[in-house]
């Protein structure tokens, strides 16, 4: 055991480098990662050859995960080799998706690596790294523990950004064919209420004026409030009571989760943005039911309807995949013809790619890799044209952005729009982290450009 570790011995300093993949929540969750260890010493730094503890917060839903997580590992063993030598021990952690999905296995092809943990287990990280630390090696923590982690981990530290992620909901119930969620994150589970709005109040106390809330499957939040449960919508209402939390956004949704509750919300409450992240995957009724989406494409169809007519200048994000097993080219023009009728701000799509142990990697008619890289190309040409057309209509307008750090020019920040358009403007330093007024001059492909507005000048949004 090292004096660092040893209860009643002085503090030795050590230090943390954790790397994000994938999703939002992953990011949320290597925060919270930080957090537990920063109680048992461990100080967060840029670069892994300057850390005691190296983490690889890992995700399994892009192609190639676990191809790209052993990569890592490889050159991370090099480091290792050369910290053993120099006298400097480096404990190497794998934690998330692919950790979970990996286990044991992960310890056979990278004997280098000393932890292994699953997302459910987070808040028992000082006591694996404490143990590694002391000699113990192959600790494999996959499992989905009874007791709740959010119970478990350090209060939330403070904000580093005007803008914070905060996990709601884990898991998913809806076991879409194609997707390692259910596998990996385990069942639904919704915080209490409680809990949520504690987390919201000290994000907000430490300068954050913006929260998205998260969850696999968010939509379906069922939360824990007085004898009953609360519902997303619900929960939306009681965060937007929090005096200074001016912006609210969630993500990601599914279609049948989405109720007339939900759409009346974005109706009713001006903090909750009007920006929506409503993956349909498909077009196609007939893909749609090999996938178990549990809904059609008209359905999808009907529920944008409505959620625009309770809010008109709502814009859409959605998921796409294309080349599902099986995929006809008429299923491919069917996801075009959405996507026209739709008309998105942004999006994204993806090829498909097998996920070992869902039951899409058993279905017959897998589609050839050159079909599949077409579709795709003609696809995300739909959507690009979309999203410049988007950004091009807000040329002229002034919107309200908020401006969460510096620009690659001097003197210039970047923030978000109402709509989560990525915007660049002069501005001076102490605009940092707060909501501030932006004509916009320009529209390009993935941003938009603007100058500081007049004082008195009314926004859009």
């Amino acid at each position: 055991m090292h004096d660092g570790d040893r209860p009643g011995t002085l503090s030795v300093s050590k230090s943390l480098f954790i790397k994000s993949f994938g999703c939002q929540m992953n990011v949320y969750d290597s925060g919270r990662m930080a957090d537990v260890l920063a109680l048992a010493g461990y100080d967060p730094v840029s670069d892994a050859a300057d850390a005691d503890v190296v983490i690889l917060n890992t995700c399994h839903i892009r192609e190639k995960a676990a191809e790209k997580v052993y990569s890592d590992l490889g050159r991370l063993r090099q480091l290792k080799d050369r910290r053993r030598v120099a006298g400097r021990p480096l404990v190497l952690a794998v934690a998330g998706c692919v950790a979970q999905a990996e286990g044991e296995e992960m310890i056979r092809r990278a004997p280098q690596v000393d932890i292994v943990l699953g997302p459910q287990t987070y808040h028992r990280l000082p006591d694996m790294v404490a143990r590694a630390r002391a000699g113990e090696r192959a600790i494999v923590v996959t499992d989905f523990p009874v007791e709740e982690k959010f119970d478990h981990l350090a209060a939330v530290s403070p904000a580093r950004s005007a803008s914070a992620f905060l996990t709601i909901q884990e898991g998913c119930d809806r076991f879409c064919t194609f997707c390692v969620v259910p596998y990996t994150r385990g069942a639904e589970f919704s915080r209490p209420v409680a809990a949520v709005l504690d987390e919201a109040r000290r994000l907000v106390d430490g300068g954050v004026c913006e929260l998205t809330l998260l969850g696999q499957n968010v939509n379906a939040y069922h939360g824990v409030y007085g004898e009953g449960e609360a519902t997303l919508a619900h929960l939306l209402g009681r965060l937007t009571e929090i005096p200074g939390l001016a912006r609210l956004r969630y993500t990601t949704s599914h279609p049948r989760d989405v109720t007339e509750e939900l759409i009346a919300a974005h109706r009713d409450l001006p903090q909750l943005m009007p920006y929506l992240h409503l993956p349909v995957q498909s077009g196609s009724d007939r893909v749609l039911a090999a996938m178990n989406r549990r809904h059609r494409a008209a359905d999808y169809l009907d529920i944008i309807e409505r959620l625009r007519a309770a809010r008109p200048d709502l814009a859409l994000s959605s998921d796409f995949i294309v080349g599902f097993p099986g995929e006809s080219e008429a299923d491919f023009e069917a996801t075009l013809a959405l996507v026209r009728e739709v008309s998105y701000a942004q999006a994204y799509s993806f090829k498909y790619s097998v996920r070992p142990g869902t039951p899409a990697a058993e279905i017959d008619g897998q589609v050839d890799e050159p079909v599949k890289a077409e579709r795709l190309a003609r696809l995300q040409a739909l959507l690009d044209e979309q999203q410049r057309r988007f950004n091009d209509a807000a040329v002229g307008h002034t919107v309200d952005v908020l401006f969460e750090r510096r620009g690659r020019n001097a003197g210039q920040l970047a923030g978000r729009s109402p709509w989560m358009q990525a915007v660049h403007a002069d501005a001076p330093a102490e605009t940092l982290g707060r909501l501030a007024r932006v004509e916009i001059t320009a529209g390009h492909a993935n941003s938009l450009s603007g100058r500081l507005a007049a004082a008195g000048t009314e926004a859009r949004g």
